[in-house]
Order: structure tokens, then C-alpha cells, then sequence
């Protein structure tokens, strides 16, 4: 037979669980729709994508869903995509050895 504080717990758990899913959902939704945008090369509207996507790894990590160096991680792996597509130079401007 378990305790009550055992059962409590169970319940406790269990409620925790579905807010977490749901806020690690929606990191992961945030991170995945960035990285669409930056591949397609929509540079401007990847750019407000990448904000709301560490705004939610933020939240993640001051909520304690996701670890903070966990959340810094992946920021940094965002924004070094976002940065390296920044720097590719785009198909109709020319380049130095072209002009």
C-alpha cells in the first residue's frame, strides 16, 4: 500500500509533466520553424523567428523545464546558422572578383 504523500506526488508529477511537454512543444516548434525560414533564405522573417525562439528557450530555462545551459546551447547553435546565412552572399548581388 502506498502513502498518501506518495499518491500526492503521482498526481503532482503527472501535471507537471503535460506543462513541460507542452512548453518543450513549443520550443522545439519555434527552433523548427527558424531554421525553415533560415534555409529558405527568407533572411528578414527568419531573423523575428530566431527572436521568439529564444525568447521561448528563455522562458524554458527560467521555468526550469530544460536545463540553462541546455536553452544557451541551442541558442548559440541558432544563431550561428542564422549568422552563417547572413554572411553567404546571395545569388543576384555581385561579388568582389565579379564587379
Amino acid at each position: 500500500m502506498t502513502s498518501k504523500s506518495a499518491l500526492k506526488q503521482v498526481r503532482v508529477a503527472s501535471r507537471r509533466q503535460l506543462r513541460n511537454k507542452a512548453i518543450r512543444s513549443e520550443v522545439k516548434t519555434g527552433i523548427a520553424k527558424a531554421e525553415k525560414l533560415i534555409f529558405t533564405g527568407d533572411l528578414k522573417a527568419a531573423q523575428e523567428a530566431v527572436a521568439a525562439a529564444v525568447s521561448s528557450l528563455d522562458k524554458a530555462a527560467e521555468k526550469q523545464v530544460i536545463h540553462g545551459r541546455n536553452a544557451g546551447r541551442r541558442k548559440a547553435r541558432l544563431l550561428k546558422k542564422l549568422n552563417q546565412a547572413a554572411a553567404r552572399p546571395s545569388a543576384g548581388t555581385p561579388t568582389e572578383k565579379e564587379a
